[in-house]
């Protein structure tokens, strides 16, 4: 395993979609630094009047635009050169601030969601054109981006509004969103609506308080087909169609199966050939280890020298899964499934359910089995598959004891493998709101994790140790023994265009390290 030397970062810092480049936001610049090598290579200043808190800090899907939102100003700009610039001032009323901004089906798009519900609007960067829509359904940062989605390929707007109190569907052309359709769905209170990858289904549920109802419409609107729950549930469930109903739904990558999650312990896998239901996942109480389906419990030893050491063993007992704490405030809606994610082969899908958070369950998708169950001591704060590299899954938790530490897990591995990265941030030590994020999609190298705890970052590839590091053997040099001279965060043009090697806001820190203690498995 190879780690990079710790950076300087802020609590806005991302690395692209490609996985090439990690842009940070410091009080009045952006830096961008590559991936590989670590240097910066383009600083971009933000305007004076570019004031407040920062609401939205995000990349483009292409990874060539960067936008930064506060409550009266937008700015889209490009990452590596001044090639385009773009600004948008006042997106909403006076003294509210937006309840989402974020890019749409392009990079030149810009969606924004008005407080309280007034409108959603589309901003097109490069005609200078706003396209508004009245009474978004939702319209709270957290269940905003429920309320719409963008059909793949031919990237057509799917929005779904309430108008006296009847949930509307309307879909908007590419590029000008000129209105084609719009229908009232057959629902009581939709609680979202999603394309299908491939854009063969627009995909409608209904709110758990009205039972299990998912609708599929085709994709020029028309309904065909409603999915109302299990027809024959099992004895356990036999309360089924009177329970509290769908809370989530989640497509595979290749669109052949659709996940649907409710209240109760089981799972529903929906075969979208035919769109009736495939297979039922059933999240037992108690494991029982077989040979199928492994079982690995979390060993933490405290080490009076160094850092905590996580290990884990196959258990070879039943064991029942840490239920979560009785809270007496919330005791009837801690229950079902809460996270769903399809590995990109879709024959994985990792669950975690509401009443046992320190428990990532991970299932056969084509027989329905369970494949492994992983327990930890701390409540599991993401669960995340590598995005091109199959059966891959980044698992980060909470508390003390977790600061720095991520975990990876794949079949071949002999359970959850700890990644380190405390010690590795100066004082051997990260605090615990660090971000764990996979870094690009190359499938042709090692995975390679980004970890950020808001004031440092550290890189880290799962390359074999025998492989040479992706980051460089060598930390920057001092410029104070070199005689060159510090990037200073004010300037727009990077020191290394005037022949002088570019550096970070202040002096980086650590050689950049090879750890030895972990073989990368594939």
């Amino acid at each position: 395993m190879h780690f990079s030397k710790s950076l300087r970062s802020s609590a806005h810092c991302l690395p692209s979609p490609d996985g090439n480049h990690i842009a940070t936001l410091f009080s009045s610049v952006v830096n961008i630094r590559a991936v590989r090598p670590l240097d910066v290579v383009n600083v971009i200043k933000l305007p004076e009047d570019f004031t407040g808190p920062v609401l939205t800090f995000k990349w483009s899907p292409s990874s060539r635009l960067l936008l930064v939102a506060t409550a009266d100003h937008i700015r889209v700009v490009s990452a590596l050169d001044s090639s385009f610039n773009a600004a948008i001032r006042n997106p909403v009323s006076l003294g509210t601030k937006p309840a989402y901004v974020g890019f749409g089906a392009s990079d030149s798009e810009v969606c924004v969601i008005s407080p309280f519900g007034l409108k959603f609007a589309l901003f097109d960067l490069v005609s200078s054109k706003a396209t508004e829509v009245a009474s978004p359904k939702f319209f709270s940062p957290s269940t905003a981006c429920t309320c719409f989605s963008f059909r793949p390929q031919s990237r057509h707007l799917a929005l779904l509004t309430r108008v006296a109190g009847k949930d509307m569907i309307s879909i908007h052309g590419f590029p000008g969103r000129e209105l084609q359709k719009s229908w009232a769905s057959d629902t009581i209170d939709a609680h979202g609506l999603a394309w299908s990858p491939d854009g063969r289904w627009l995909v409608v549920w209904d709110s758990p308080a009205q039972g299990h109802k998912v609708l599929f419409y085709t994709s020029d609107g028309h309904i065909f087909k409603t999915w109302s729950g299990p027809a024959n549930p099992p004895l356990r469930d036999r309360d089924y169609t009177v329970g509290a109903g769908v809370k989530l739904v989640q497509f595979s990558a290749d669109s052949r199966y659709l996940a649907v999650g409710d209240c109760s312990r089981s799972l529903c896998i929906l075969n979208m050939a035919s769109v009736n239901e495939a297979l039922r996942l059933q999240h037992p109480t108690s494991l029982v280890p077989l040979d199928t389906s492994q079982v690995w419990q979390e060993q933490i030893g405290i080490s009076q020298t160094g850092p905590s050491i996580h290990t884990f063993i196959r258990t070879s007992q039943v064991i029942s899964p840490t239920p979560r704490p009785p809270d007496s405030s919330n005791a009837d809606t801690l229950a079902g499934c809460v996270f769903i994610a399809f590995d990109p082969s879709s024959a994985l899908v990792v669950t975690r359910l509401e009443d046992s958070p320190s428990t990532a369950w991970i299932w056969d998708s084509q027989v329905a089995e369970l494949r492994a169950v992983l327990l930890f001591h701390g409540d599991i704060r993401s669960l995340s598959w590598h995005p091109t590299i199959l059966e891959t899954l980044l698992i980060k938790c909470e508390g003390d004891q977790y600061n720095g530490v991520v975990f990876v897990w794949d079949p071949l591995s002999e359970g959850p493998r700890s990644v380190d990265f405390a010690q590795h941030f100066p004082g051997a030590k990260s605090s615990g709101n660090a971000r764990a994020l996979w870094l690009g999609h190359d499938v042709s190298s090692p995975p390679a994790i980004f970890l950020s705890d808001a004031r440092n970052y550290v890189l880290a590839s799962l390359a074999e140790s025998d492989q040479s590091s992706p980051w460089g053997d060598q930390a920057s040099p001092n410029p104070s023994t070199t005689g060159r001279r510090e990037e200073s965060p004010l300037e727009l043009v990077p020191a290394s265009e005037t022949g002088q090697k570019t550096q970070d806001l202040e002096q980086d820190e650590e050689d950049s390290v090879l750890e030895d203690t972990f073989v990368y498995k594939r």
